[in-house]
């Protein structure tokens, strides 16, 4: 990994992923592909079952980057590309075979908003706003990813006032899992990082399979694909040693290999 815009450490199985392109985290070319580059690796890496992603200091990501966005027209081609790279941030995360958590350490707006709500899980600091300022500065997007995470009333005064929702709020509606001080925010991040990692990674595999792949089909449809997950998890090792450790009363030891 290149460890440049995007920092990643690994312990305990828990990657942070710690985004670093100061002052704001905004979008350019190189933030977005490194961003990509990062996930689809550690989607490929046995030894981590848990990613938590987060912000340099207190800003998780302003979204997309208004100086450079200007020059982005002038390139023939360019503004498809980089609507592509921009999109394929949140996809990256969203179709990770790992659990992503969203330790959310301050403003998170725009296309910022992007790898909170393709994360499984979300924590936020009492400082953090959730917002799309696209509707004030000349933009258009996130509506959509909006709108699946927030209630209708609230996405809507989102998109059309510019109206940013501190955590505290988030919290309150049940938006969010966590509204803590950011000098806690990594800890209760990490808590629950290592609680997932704990688990078979076969089985982290399947469920992430399962809620990426049920959430938008019918009920006796998604019902029988999961009934299909269980079928394949009862047939891996990782499965007769839960069983066994659970009728033996300790705790499972799991390998790393999916």
């Amino acid at each position: 990994m290149r460890n440049n815009l995007i920092k990643v450490t690994v312990e305990d199985r828990v990657a942070v992923v710690k985004m670093d392109n100061a002052p704001v985290n905004a979008y350019s070319r190189d933030f977005s592909e490194e961003m990509i580059e990062v996930f689809d690796e550690l989607n490929d890496t046995p030894e981590v079952r848990c990613i938590v992603i987060t912000g340099r200091e207190k800003i998780f990501s302003a979204g997309a980057d208004i100086k450079n966005r200007q020059a982005v027209g002038d390139i023939k081609g360019e503004t498809y590309r980089h609507l592509r790279r921009t999109r394929e941030v949140s996809n990256c995360i969203m179709e990770c075979g790992k659990a992503v958590i969203a330790a959310v350490n301050g403003p998170a707006l725009g296309a910022g908003m992007g790898p909170v709500v393709a994360a499984d899980i979300i924590l936020a600091s009492d400082n953090a706003v959730f917002g799309l300022p696209e509707i004030d500065i000349g933009l258009m997007g996130g509506a959509r990813h909006t709108m699946s995470l927030f209630p209708k009333s609230l996405a809507r005064r989102m998109i059309l006032t510019g109206y940013r929702v501190p955590a505290e709020e988030a919290y309150r509606r049940g938006i969010i899992e966590a509204c803590v001080p950011l000098e806690n925010l990594m800890d209760e991040a990490m808590k629950m990082a290592r609680t997932i990692a704990s688990k078979s990674p076969k089985a982290l595999s399947l469920a992430k399979r399962a809620i990426n792949t049920v959430e938008h089909m019918p009920l006796r449809d998604g019902y029988r694909f999961e009934q299909n997950l269980t079928v394949e998890m009862t047939r891996h090792p990782d499965s007769k040693e839960a069983m066994r450790a659970f009728v033996e009363k300790r705790p499972a030891v799991f390998k790393d290999e999916i």
